[in-house]
């Protein structure tokens, strides 16, 4: 298990770090941040790169961030939070491929991390038997034990 919560944390905090400067750079400078051509928005509902740096810079990267501490302190919830913002990546790229209408390398690799961190978030929430894991639990326990009767 420690070594699913320092994957988690190392994760969580290379997508927000990354997130962070992607973030910063797309609001200090809207309209080519990183060299990105204003162009590759068309037929988004941005005209700039103000608002989709905002949410990268709060969601993605400030998220992840707040996980990854999550992991270092060990506070409760960590699973919940780091699933949160797992999806939340997740979601974040496949938006991002649509509105650009183009999948490059980047994209794949943080798809993949981030349903890397999803997956191993939901073994944290079925391992301390967390909500709506308990459930699942006791739902395949109960089928389980109804064929024994049988």
């Amino acid at each position: 298990m420690k070594i699913i919560h320092r994957l988690l944390a190392a994760l969580h905090g290379f997508v927000g770090i990354g997130a962070l400067f992607g973030g910063l750079a797309a609001i200090i400078n809207p309209q080519a941040p990183l060299g990105m051509p204003i162009e590759a928005l068309k037929g988004s509902p941005f005209s700039n790169y103000l608002i989709p740096g905002i949410i990268l810079f709060t969601v993605i990267g400030l998220g992840n961030i707040f996980s990854a501490l999550m992991f270092r302190f060990k506070l409760k919830f960590q699973g919940y939070i780091s699933s949160v913002f797992s999806w939340a990546l997740v979601i974040w790229i496949v938006v991002q491929c649509v509105m650009l209408n183009t999948v490059v390398f980047l994209h794949i690799l943080f798809l993949i991390i981030g349903l890397v961190e999803g997956a191993l978030s939901m073994v944290i929430l079925f391992r301390e038997r967390l909500f709506p894991t308990n459930l699942i639990i006791k739902l395949l326990y109960g089928i389980k034990g109804q064929r024994r009767l049988t």
